[in-house]
């Protein structure tokens, strides 16, 4: 396998793993970092410039999407958060990977590891993206995931609280259908948001970047 790919890099355990695997595929990782900035603090980012300079990625892009995820919570029901906030990373990345001439998303989505990560549900994110997004976790399990991390250095970066559900539903849609989601996004202005997502789109120095965090 060959070419660039463009990873979804959060600050959790299953990310980084998931990007490590594919780069030993033989592809080239690139890493995107979606920030809920200005909902939380800049923290998330520092761990993704942790992760990506521990693991040797290329490159890394972040971009700041809190105020389109409160749109999405402010207009659309709750439940659906997780598929809708989702598919906006979806499309954003995919114009990322468009710009990076990526081939490929990597997520570190496995089945089951949270109540909103069904086949279902990631049928209908998968909709969003205009270029194939590879799971390489899909069938692991969360100790085969963890015990991945502690051997590549990646586990004391991760741990610790994670901010992607600070918005999220306390009880999510687990089957979503194209026909919810299309009634649900019909209450968004999809384009303004993913639009407003894009402009915040920065390039990270990570060598630079390091220099700025204590110790």
């Amino acid at each position: 396998m060959d070419g660039k790919a463009l990873l979804l890099l959060s600050g959790g355990f299953d990310s980084p793993v998931a990007g490590h695997l594919m780069r030993r595929k033989g592809l080239d990782v690139l890493a995107l970092h979606v920030s809920l900035e200005p909902v939380t603090d800049d923290a998330s980012v520092t761990k993704a410039t942790r992760l990506a300079a521990e693991l040797g990625f290329r490159g890394l892009y972040v971009v700041r999407a809190g105020d389109a995820f409160k749109e999405i919570v402010k207009r659309t029901r709750h439940p659906w958060y997780f598929v809708l906030s989702k598919r906006l990373m979806m499309r954003v990345a995919s114009e990322v990977a468009r710009r990076e001439g990526c081939a490929y998303l990597i997520t570190g989505e496995s089945i089951g590891q949270v109540s909103s990560q069904t086949l279902a549900n990631l049928a209908v994110i998968d909709k969003a993206a205009s270029v194939p997004v590879l799971r390489p976790l899909i069938g692991f399990d969360k100790r085969e995931i963890i015990d991945r991390a502690k051997a590549l250095g990646t586990y004391d970066i991760s741990a610790g609280p994670e901010l992607c559900d600070v918005l999220g539903p306390e009880h999510p849609r687990t089957r979503a259908t194209r026909e919810e989601v299309s009634r649900e996004e019909a209450l968004l202005d999809i384009a303004a948001l993913d639009r407003q997502v894009l402009t915040t789109l920065a390039s990270v120095d990570v060598a630079a970047k390091l220099l700025e965090v204590p110790g």
